[in-house]
Formats: structure tokens, sequence, C-alpha cells
């Protein structure tokens, strides 16, 4: 298990460890020129034990060359002596990240598409992120987060919390299994979901937990939510959530009317309904 393990950003879990130089590459990952472990790796062929050309002594090693000062300690946070510029703040990178993982999937998306497509430099987004994984868990955060919050409804003269709760859940589930990134990572890459399913929980996780608490307080405070720990409560809602949302494909048949998606989602709103009725 890892340390700090329950407030991550949605990264995978030790799938971000830098290649070993010597081991052969993954037949399946192409030629990753973006590993950060030296920006000028790719001008001298000899510096990782590659045959010496004739007459081209090998160079030594730089004892610094895998401590690099810049390298942030964790994903998405900005490194120890400089930040990069306003432009790599923004939501241009995860937008970029967003279009390479759509087009190309995770495993195919390298640093260097990414750069280009966000207007930057390789090295200024290595300042922030260490490698692809890091900022497709950025960006996942801020996908699952805006599907959630974009999908509780306003509130309304007359409509009590416990109404509100069950039809922005349900309405969430529907939204992020119909989001175009939840469906190409679950179709080329799954195994990047697998550490929130099975291990710990994610930046995204923690951010709807929160957004569970207050709406399960506020239901409490009106008496339309059945009293409970908050906390305790609110990781039960979502357990019952993120199993609809993830597992649901493995449940339907959507040519049997019983058994379609939207049978399963009316199913969800039951589920809900009276596990959250005082």
């Amino acid at each position: 298990m890892t340390p700090n393990r329950h407030n991550q950003s949605d990264g995978p879990a030790r799938l971000d460890q830098p290649a070993d130089p010597d081991q052969p590459a993954d037949p399946d990952q192409p030629a990753d020129p973006d590993r950060p472990a030296d920006p000028d790796r790719h001008a001298d062929p000899d510096r990782h034990g590659r045959p010496d050309g004739p007459g081209q002594p090998s160079r030594p090693e730089r004892p610094d060359q895998h401590d690099r000062p810049d390298r942030p300690d964790s994903p998405g946070k900005p490194g120890r002596p400089g930040r990069p510029g306003p432009a790599a703040d923004g939501d241009a990178v995860l937008d970029a990240v967003r279009d390479c993982v759509l087009a190309v999937g995770v495993r195919r998306t390298t640093l260097t598409d990414v750069a280009r497509r966000a207007g930057l430099s390789r090295m200024t987004l290595y300042r922030r992120w260490p490698d692809v994984r890091s900022l497709v868990g950025d960006l996942m955060t801020r996908e699952w987060v805006a599907v959630a919050t974009g999908a509780m409804p306003e509130r309304r003269p007359g409509r009590d919390t416990r109404a509100l709760m069950v039809d922005g859940l349900v309405a969430g589930v529907a939204a992020f299994r119909a989001h175009p990134l939840f469906h190409k990572i679950l179709d080329v890459d799954p195994e990047l979901l697998l550490p929130y399913v099975l291990d710990r929980r994610g930046a995204s996780q923690e951010a709807l937990l929160e957004l569970l608490r207050d709406a399960l307080r506020d239901g409490h405070a009106d008496g339309s939510v059945r009293p409970a720990p908050p906390e305790r409560q609110a990781r039960s809602v979502l357990l019952v959530v993120q199993s609809f949302a993830l597992s649901l494909r493995t449940m339907t048949d959507e040519d049997d009317a019983e058994l379609t998606s939207a049978a399963f989602l009316g199913e969800l709103r039951t589920l809900l309904e009276r596990t959250l009725t005082p």
C-alpha cells in the first residue's frame, strides 16, 4: 500500500514509475521520448549503455542526472524551485491531453504530443507533471467533478434536499457513462480505473464525498434525509453510485426492456430513495 493513500490525484497507483532504460520497450507502448529522467538524454546515444560508435568514447553518466531538483513531489503540483508560467496553469494543458487521449488512448499519448497541442515546451510540462499518467489523473479529476456538479439540479421552492440529491446522482451516473473520456478509457486503458475501485480513493472521489457530505447535512437539517453519521453515509452512497457508473454495462441487456440502462437507472433511483428516506 502506498503512503497518503486516500488523498492523491487521479493517477494510477504505482503505474507512473519511470521505465528502466536498460529494459526492452513494451511492444504496446511506443518509445516515449518524454521520460523526464534528463532533458539532454536524447542528444547523447551513449549515455544509457548503448554500444559506442567508432572512435566515440562513451560519456560518463552525470552523478546528478537522476536527481532533478525541479521535479514535483506529486502530480499536479508545481516544482520546488519554480513553477510553470500562467499558460501551464490554465485548462489549455488538460484540454490538450484530453484531445490526445480521445484520439489515441493514454498509452500512445506522449508529453511531446500534449506540449505541441498546448503550445508549450516539454520542459514546462515536466516542471508540473512528471509523466502522461499524472496529467491524465488531473484530467480525470477535472472531468468527473464537472460531470457531478453539472448534474445537480438547482434548488426550487417545494423540493427538499433528498429529491435534489437523488435526481442529481441518477443524472450524474447517466452523464458519466455517456462521457467520451470515460468511454475511451474503458475501451482502451481500463487499468487506469482499477486503483479507484480496488485500492484507494482519488481526488475526484474526495471532491464527490465533500459534495455528498454537504448535501446530507442539509438533508438532515430539513428532515428529508435519514439521520446518520455524514461521513459514513456519504461513503456508502458513493459506493452505490460508483458501482452503477463503472459496472453497469456488465449487467445491462438493451434487447430486453427489463434490463436496459434506463431500467437500471430506475433501480438506482429506488435504492437511493429508500436508503435516504427517514
